[in-house]
């Protein structure tokens, strides 16, 4: 598979968060470097939210309802991840995120309709068959939807670049919905948990690679939210090289990476366990069992639905959960 192609994966399946991501890759087509990002230590105190019927997200974004929006549907997964963090169940969904135990489960899933279509091509009209009072998609791929959803509907396009705007689109749901208690304890839990982690940092280098076969990519902060926390768990050295840049096997080799978490995409969702893993596949490659990580059998198959395509605070507070259990 090339490496375009599992770009398309990675926006699809994972539906990440700036634009292209490819192979470790950014936008902006200069490196940006991820050890530098949120440095510090995280603030835990948290804002008291209003509740609003007109918010101005973090992206400059106006949204307006006329009550609190009761029947959300869900076309990415921040949406399902907020939702959840705010004890509201979409309407509809095209993401399989509330399937994971530490949201609805896979029984109490399976009772909301899925949004026909895919993530990348939602039907409009199986969308406003649910009467929605505010539909959430990401920018850059539902954006497009906006003139048909436009008399009917209320659309709110989302597109976080960290955490910090993760944590901003959660508070600004929570005022719109009404749900400003529920909106700051999930705030003060996350921030808490990223703080505790932080207190915990290693010199350990780690690193997050995304693929379906033995194309891979790297995930690197301001092109990952999860990414854009690993600065402060751990050295990963990893920086966004542009919308043409990658990452060899030579220069992880090179890095000596001692701990390593694989993202196994794929366009059915995420691939079950035996060969379809990437870490298997990546096996065939004679450098692969000469990482660190690989050699002291420190390589980790996560949930690319929690770990790629999640971004909302519940979906963090578990990357951190798992990721500082195998940084110790």
């Amino acid at each position: 598979m090339s490496r375009r192609a599992l770009t398309t994966i990675r926006r699809w399946a994972a539906a990440l968060v700036m634009g292209t991501l490819l192979v470790g890759c950014g936008t902006t087509g200069q490196e940006t470097d991820g050890e530098g990002e949120d440095a510090g230590t995280t603030d835990i105190r948290v804002k008291p939210i209003t509740a609003a019927r007109k918010i101005t997200d973090t992206r400059g974004v106006t949204v307006a309802t006329d009550r609190p929006p009761r029947r959300i549907v869900c076309l990415v997964a921040l949406c399902d991840d907020m939702l959840a963090e705010l004890g509201v169940t979409p309407v509809a969904t095209n993401s399989t995120l509330l399937a994971h135990p530490e949201f609805l489960g896979e029984r109490k899933a399976a009772r909301i309709p899925a949004v026909p279509g895919g993530f990348l091509s939602p039907e409009t009209e199986a969308i406003l068959s649910h009467r929605p009072d505010l539909v959430i998609g990401l920018e850059d791929t539902h954006g497009k939807l906006a003139p048909a959803l436009k008399g009917a509907t209320v659309f709110w396009p989302v597109q976080p670049g960290d955490w910090r705007e993760s944590v901003a689109y959660l508070r600004d749901l929570a005022a719109l919905t009404g749900r400003t208690e529920r909106g700051e304890a999930a705030e003060a839990v996350f921030r808490r948990k990223l703080a505790r982690a932080e207190g915990a940092r290693t010199e350990l280098t780690s690193l997050i690679i995304f693929g379906s076969d033995e194309n891979f990519g790297v995930a690197t902060p301001g092109d990952d939210v999860t990414a854009g926390l690993f600065p402060k768990l751990s050295r990963y050295p990893w920086r966004s090289r542009g919308v043409q840049g990658s990452y060899s096997m030579e220069e992880i080799l090179a890095r000596e990476v001692d701990v390593l978490f694989a993202e196994t995409l794929s366009f059915g969702g995420p691939a079950d366990g035996g060969d379809a893993r990437l870490s298997r596949k990546l096996a065939k490659n004679p450098l692969w069992s000469r990482i660190p990580a690989v050699r002291n059998g420190r390589v980790h198959e996560v949930d690319p639905e929690v770990w790629a395509k999640g971004r909302g605070t519940r979906s963090l507070g578990i990357v951190l959960d798992e990721a500082t259990a195998k940084l110790k």
